[in-house]
């Protein structure tokens, strides 16, 4: 009888660490999935992601607030000056002012027969109401052109500033071959041009469609990521709930 006693406070302990391991297991995953989730939509980006030389393209900035206790209140752009760009023209975004910088360029540019001798250096919005609030983003559209035709890319360094007054620069350049920076620049890349060599033009039907495209796959690419994380967290939540009652209740 003494030796089944001793026996049974050995058999619970088992029980109650097989328990704790497999909420402890329950956490990790849970972390592990918001790890995978966090960074398809934590960076400042430009969507979609590419564009055709020699045209106009509208694009978007995503702005996602990365703050729990600020809101973004103001996003400053700047506009590549190897590459400049002659048209710049912004979509009225509710609650946001928009302003932009002009400079004057060392060498004048031609665009449509005429010579351009300044073009848009910065994009500035700023926030009259609440901005960006925590658990939020927001998108701002931009029609830019003509795009160049002897470049492989355009870099769009970024600072987003919050209430707090905290400022993160998104001017880091991503390096091919090497992990991503903390805070990289977003980037549209150039592809080859289309059709008659001028890309798709600022209204047309055909470009705009596949720009919509573009933009509701990135879109849905980031809502899966939130499933994930959503879903990694509940099973996180019942994994370390089940192993605490399942552990107290093995003690009792």
């Amino acid at each position: 009888m003494s030796e089944i006693s001793k026996s049974a406070p050995s058999v619970k302990s088992a029980k109650a660490a097989r328990v704790s391991r497999l909420a402890l297991v329950g956490g990790v995953a849970a972390g592990s999935v918001l790890l995978l989730a966090g960074p398809a939509f934590a960076h400042v980006s430009v969507q979609p992601q590419s564009a055709p030389k020699g045209g106009f393209a509208t694009v978007n900035f995503k702005v996602p607030n990365e703050r729990d206790d600020a809101s973004t209140v103001k996003l400053e752009v700047s506009l590549p000056t190897d590459h400049p760009l002659a048209s710049v023209m912004p979509q009225p975004v509710p609650g946001w002012k928009v302003s932009i910088t002009k400079t004057k360029l060392a060498k004048p540019i031609e665009m449509e027969g005429e010579k351009i001798n300044e073009a848009p250096s910065k994009i500035t919005w700023t926030a009259d109401g609440k901005g960006i609030e925590p658990g939020q983003f927001q998108q701002f559209p931009l029609s830019v052109g003509q795009l160049p035709e002897n470049a492989d890319q355009l870099v769009f360094k970024a600072l987003q500033t919050y209430d707090n007054k905290d400022v993160v620069r998104w001017i880091e350049p991503t390096k091919e071959g090497a992990p991503e920076p903390e805070n990289p620049a977003p980037v549209l890349q150039l592809t080859a041009a289309e059709g008659d060599g001028h890309g798709a033009a600022a209204g047309d039907d055909k470009g705009g469609a596949k720009t919509t495209a573009a933009a509701a796959e990135t879109s849905g690419g980031d809502t899966t990521a939130r499933v994930l994380g959503v879903v990694g967290i509940v099973v996180g939540i019942i994994g370390v709930g089940f192993g605490f009652f399942a552990g107290r209740r093995r003690s009792a």
